[in-house]
């Protein structure tokens, strides 16, 4: 796990100015993968409890922007942040409870997929996102034992 003077150092690289709201919200969203803007907000709000909804907002679009962190958004889900970035990883999505976990990239090099079709495009990354059942919320099957 990431130390503050990495995170530190993250920022600097990314040309961004260190500041207690950015370290303490990169830190949040490397110990809640996944999580959406009231979690990060509350683990922010445990380490500031001076800093403002607003500021958290601010700090996520900036680290979203420069490549610090990772905004992904499952179809009926609000927005989650990860600190997995420049990878081209997938996610999959728990149906039921909502929970998103990492998986590797589908087969091959990245971009993963090749569009049967790229229309000029030059692809450089495939987002894919599998949809099911999580283990807790999966009904149990003779073959699976209970969790």
């Amino acid at each position: 796990m990431p130390s503050t003077p990495e995170y530190v150092e993250q920022l600097r690289t990314a040309a961004l100015r260190v500041t207690r709201p950015r370290v303490a919200v990169l830190e949040a969203v490397h110990e809640h993968p996944h999580a959406d803007t009231d979690t990060i907000f509350g683990a922010v709000r445990d380490v500031l409890p001076e800093v403002s909804r607003q500021a958290v907002y601010d700090v996520l679009h900036a680290l979203t922007s420069t490549g610090l962190i990772r905004r992904i958004q499952p179809s009926g889900f609000v927005a989650r942040y990860e600190t997995r970035v420049g990878d081209n990883h997938h996610h999959l999505v728990c149906r039921s409870c909502g929970a998103i976990t990492d998986v590797d990239c589908a087969v091959g090099d990245s971009p993963c997929l090749t569009a049967s079709d790229p229309s000029g495009f030059v692809v450089d990354e495939a987002e894919v996102v599998y949809w099911g059942l999580c283990p807790d919320c999966s009904p149990p099957s003779p073959s699976r034992p209970q969790p």
